[in-house]
């Protein structure tokens, strides 16, 4: 089984960073824009489509706000096996990391997953860097 772990410093707060994380319905709008274009959810699950057109169905198995950790699974293919969690530490006042990890099977998928979630940390890196709007 393959085992994926990424991780990157974002420079905003880690409260304001699981925010956006545990909106399960709005990736596409709050965590990972353009990286993801729609989220659906349904009981118990998020349909996401992601910009290359690829649409999957994740089973949210926790969102935990005290350990600010989210874990889902995905049961369909092209998997025969998807764990995965993300969580948010606090690194300082307006600092935090993110953590990504993927249990995977068939291995031959793990290098397109990770490439998947560099893409995907980078994302989330400028979404939640970037300046507040103005009101």
């Amino acid at each position: 089984m393959a085992s994926l772990r990424k991780e990157i410093l974002i420079s905003a707060s880690s409260g304001a960073v699981w925010d956006a994380l545990k909106d399960v319905g709005a990736l596409h709008t709050r965590l990972v824009p353009g990286f993801v274009t729609d989220t659906r959810l349904e009981p118990g699950a998020r349909i996401v489509t992601f910009a290359d057109g690829q649409v999957i169905r994740e089973l949210i198995v926790e969102l935990n706000d005290k350990e600010r950790r989210l874990v889902w699974a995905v049961v369909d293919k092209p998997f025969q096996h998807y764990h995965a969690s993300a969580q948010v530490f606090d690194e300082g006042p307006a600092r935090s990391r993110f953590v990504w990890t993927a249990d995977l099977l068939p291995n031959e998928l793990a290098p397109t997953v990770a490439a998947m979630m560099d893409q995907g940390l980078a994302v989330i890196k400028k979404t939640m860097e970037r300046p507040a709007p103005a009101r």
